[in-house]
Parts: structure tokens; sequence; C-alpha cells
């Protein structure tokens, strides 16, 4: 572990491997809608931060597994406490697709 490594985001492509292994899980994009059609991790839903209210259509259960990201991860974690303050119990910030290496959807 090195000194700056506080600095450091969430390590996305942990986060998307943990996601996709539990089939409850849902990979949520929080990111406008403009954003989402622009390039999107395949698998993820649309749910705009300002939308947050809406989650219940995609995640009645508030033990559902949310993972999250936006472009840099600071909108994700924004929603990630909303959620939390929600009840959801497992609500995960995985950052930013700015640091996602694999394919991106269109």
């Amino acid at each position: 572990m090195g000194f700056f490594d506080f600095l450091r985001g969430p390590d996305l492509d942990a986060g998307l491997q943990e996601c996709r292994a539990d089939p409850r899980a849902l990979l949520l994009d929080v990111r406008t809608p403009e954003e989402y059609r622009a390039g999107r991790i395949p698998g993820s839903r649309s749910l705009p931060l300002q939308e947050l209210n809406g989650v219940a259509a995609l995640a009645p259960g508030k033990d559902t597994p949310l993972y999250l990201y936006c472009h840099s991860g600071v909108r994700a974690g924004q929603a990630a406490a909303m959620l939390q303050r929600m009840g959801y119990t497992h609500v995960k910030n995985l950052g930013g697709i700015i640091a996602y290496h694999g394919k991106v959807e269109r």
C-alpha cells in the first residue's frame, strides 16, 4: 500500500466482477440520459441522479445489491448516500466510467 493510495477511487473492474457474480445485483448508471446514450457499461440500467426517487421501480427490495457508476464517481457517491438514507442496505459506488477499460455499448 502506497502513501497516496487513499487518493485513488474505487476499483471499477473489481466492483463489476462482484456485481456480475450476483444474479440479483443491479448495475446503475446515474449519469444523465444523454451521457448514458453516448456510451455505457454493458448490462447497466439508466437511473439518473435527478430521478433516484424512482429506484423502487427497478429495485423494490431494500436488500437488492446496487452497484453505481457515473462519469468520475462523484455523482455515484452522492447517489449511494441517498440510497442508503432511503433504506437500501447493499449499495456500492464503483466510481466513474472514465476508469473503465472494457467494451462500451451505445
